[in-house]
């Protein structure tokens, strides 16, 4: 099966075709999968070199003039290096720009620490108004890009991974959706984390919001969900654990609850590793899952 990184070149290089307004900005980082796109669209694919605060000004300068600028790297030059032009370039001169990363949290273990972004969505949320897709699956990888890109001036970051859940399920660039009913709790698994959180409530009685688009943050989905599984809200997020329980706290902040954020912890692991084994040592595999969710919600999970 291809990957989300996998699908945004063509999906990219078709709205270039199709729309006049697409422009893409590159850091040396994703350039082959533009080869074709730049020979016919030289003036709107663009290649800085590596220089990250240059590729977000630059994207700024695009939108600027009327285009819709799609800039792309690796998370940590993307969000974290460049943050100030992040900050300025796009958010204090108001204009919009689609950021897409891949890498994620620690897609590239043998990358190192510099190439590891479990912070990226936490660092955005100090911003104002922007939108923020983690799709699961390369399918939802697609779909969410064509809605950002599509999405007139605002400003949209799509968090692509090599992680991914077996099967798509149909998301609209908006609302969270109910994979599963129950009476004891609201587990809500974040993108790639599905497919773990479904093996971890396996013959639990819980139920499972499942979501691509996190900021906005679907407060109303989450407050349908409590009314019959109750006010305990368990967040399994990919990133920094706890980046999104201020929001569900406030979705539910005129009745009693109780949230507990489950993700990528706080401790740099100083060995490369696998993938599988860092989401082990985070507690974010199926049987450490199950264990914290259960822990968390009591006796009355079990059916």
């Amino acid at each position: 099966m291809d990957t989300m990184r996998d699908r945004f070149a063509p999906v990219v290089t078709q709205l270039l075709d199709e729309d006049p307004r697409v422009a893409v900005v590159l850091a040396e980082i994703g350039t082959d999968g533009f080869t074709e796109a730049r020979r016919r669209h030289p003036e709107r694919v663009i290649n800085v070199g590596i220089r990250e605060q240059l590729l977000v000004g630059a994207g700024a300068g695009l939108a600027l003039t009327g285009l819709r600028p799609v800039v792309h790297t690796f998370a940590s030059f993307l969000v974290e290096r460049p943050f100030e032009q992040v900050k300025l370039d796009l958010g204090h001169q108001d204009v919009g720009a689609v950021l897409v990363s891949a890498s994620a949290s620690f897609d590239w273990p043998a990358g190192g620490y510099t190439h590891m972004a479990p912070g990226d969505v936490a660092l955005l949320d100090t911003l104002d108004g922007w939108t923020v897709h983690v799709p699961g699956h390369p399918d939802e990888a697609e779909t969410l890009l064509r809605h950002a890109i599509a999405a007139g001036d605002d400003k949209v970051y799509v968090r692509l991974s090599v992680q991914s859940n077996a099967q798509a399920l149909p998301v609209d660039g908006a609302r969270f959706v109910t994979v599963r009913e129950g009476r004891a709790g609201v587990v809500l698994a974040v993108g790639p984390m599905l497919d773990a959180v479904l093996d971890a409530t396996e013959g639990l009685d819980v139920t499972v919001l499942y979501a691509t688009t996190v900021r906005p943050f679907d407060a109303a989905a989450l407050r349908r969900a409590s009314e019959a599984a109750g006010t305990d809200v368990v967040l399994v997020e990919p990133y920094l654990a706890g980046t999104s329980t201020a929001f569900a706290g406030d979705a539910l902040a005129d009745v009693p609850h109780r949230v507990l954020g489950l993700g990528v912890g706080r401790r740099e692991l100083r060995r490369y590793g696998q993938v599988d084994e860092h989401l082990t040592a985070h507690g974010l595999d199926a049987g450490s899952l199950r264990q914290r969710i259960s822990g968390f919600l009591g006796a009355s999970v079990r059916w």
